[in-house]
């Protein structure tokens, strides 16, 4: 019976502790893509480099605890677009010519989600590695 109780309380830790890393991971994405838009209109200042890296600490953050592994596959296909597209729109230069906040705010969406997506590649290689 003691053992029975403990084990149910080692699985209802277990199962708060994934939540609370998924609260912490869906924080990070919400703060993360917030201050990377307010990176790309310019509003940062004197603090764009600690910007920069909390943006991409963030985007690692997001990566170890946001993506499950049932997420794993659509945020790579999704990630990995959204990189491809925002660094080739970024330098061919369409943003430049047409709208310039947009390219910034690309940017700065790409310190986001280019270690996001590296962390989740990686997990996902470890995965496949290990079974």
């Amino acid at each position: 019976m003691a053992k029975a109780r403990k084990s149910a309380m080692d699985t209802a830790s277990s199962v708060m502790e994934g939540s609370m890393a998924h609260k912490v991971g869906s924080w990070g994405f919400l703060v993360g893509f917030a201050l990377a838009i307010l990176l790309g209109l310019g509003y940062t200042g004197a603090y764009n480099s600690t910007m920069l890296w909390i943006v991409f600490l963030l985007g690692i953050v997001v990566g170890l605890l946001n993506i499950t592994h049932d997420e794993t596959s659509a945020f790579l296909t999704s990630g990995t677009v959204l990189v491809l597209v925002s660094f080739l729109g970024v330098q061919v230069g369409v943003f430049d010519a047409v709208a310039p906040v947009l390219g910034n705010v690309l940017r700065g969406i790409l310190t986001l989600f280019v270690p996001a997506t590296l962390i989740v590649a990686l997990k996902a290689v470890f995965g496949l590695a290990r079974s």
